[in-house]
């Protein structure tokens, strides 16, 4: 029988699904990015402020989940097959994940305090200001998350999964991402390392819930308590407005500066913890749901 190029046993080819897809994402971008240097006047993103991350990662989400829902229609699914089921968000696990996230991030800063290559600083901020910098930087970081985790792991993870397994598409939905890392300022092969392998902790925790609302919550309390808590370089960014403006000054391989600790050999340390940690937690295998990978 000779090999249909277009079509296998679940349908159109995976390739080919992709392709669709990735043309949606660059269309509908450039629209997205056409409106806004109208609206906007040449308005330029700011990684280090709130608000503006808020406004450019809720626009670029939009684009995001508009093309997956478009192919959604196409192949008879919906978002939540992909990985965000909107009855999941923001439930037990996610904020369960956000505080193993902060309580790391403490361990690792205490480390580094003993080794004499942190200071916390002196607080930054009083009264109300407290409470509003830390609600801004909550959205914030979760808007980021929510649209890394989809675009890395939502409908690329499922279509390549479809196409040659959970865990080769693993790889190379975490290697893409580690190598995307390098358009940050300040990076390293370590950071590139340690980012990839925090892609293979995400597929694990997508792999054994189900869906993306773990993995979000683990990097949205990272970065939330980075940028705004600690006020510590957070991908080689820092924020404006942190509650803490702390101060990592001790070796590269140690704290990862001027990237952040994530560039370290420390947080390499840690993610391997974490992996032994949430596969003793989480055992049972939830992803993909068998109905949603077939045609």
């Amino acid at each position: 029988m000779p090999l249909n190029i277009f079509k296998g046993p679940n349908g159109l080819r995976a390739g080919w699904r992709l392709l669709i897809y990735g043309v949606l994402v660059f269309a509908l971008g450039y629209l997205a990015n056409k409106i806004g240097d109208a609206a906007l006047r040449g308005w330029q993103p700011d990684p280090e402020n709130a608000t503006n991350v808020i406004g450019y990662f809720f626009v670029v989400l939009c684009v995001l989940l508009l093309a997956a829902w478009i192919m959604a229609r196409i192949e008879g699914r919906t978002l939540a097959d992909y990985g965000l089921p909107w009855r999941r968000a923001f439930c037990g696990q996610f904020w369960q994940a956000w505080a193993v996230s902060f309580v790391s991030l403490t361990a690792m800063l205490a480390v580094l305090w003993l080794a004499r290559s942190f200071s916390l600083g002196s607080l930054q901020l009083h009264g109300a200001d407290i409470l509003k910098n830390a609600m801004l930087w909550a959205v914030a970081m979760t808007l980021a998350p929510i649209f890394e985790e989809f675009f890395y792991r939502g409908y690329l993870q499922f279509t390549l999964t479809s196409g040659i397994g959970f865990w080769p598409a693993a790889l190379i939905t975490s290697v893409l991402m580690g190598t995307a890392h390098m358009l940050n300022p300040g990076w390293t092969v370590v950071g590139l390392v340690a980012t990839s392998g925090y892609g293979l902790v995400a597929c694990l925790l997508l792999r054994r819930t189900g869906d993306l609302w773990t993995p979000i919550g683990l990097h949205a309390g990272w970065n939330w308590s980075e940028m705004y808590f600690y006020g510590v370089p957070s991908g080689g960014f820092a924020s404006q407005g942190p509650l803490f403006r702390g101060n990592l000054h001790g070796p590269v391989w140690l704290t990862g500066m001027p990237y952040g600790v994530e560039a370290s050999w420390l947080n390499v340390a840690l993610l391997v913890i974490w992996w032994f940690v949430f596969a003793r937690w989480l055992r049972e295998v939830k992803y993909p749901v068998p109905a949603a990978d077939e045609s």
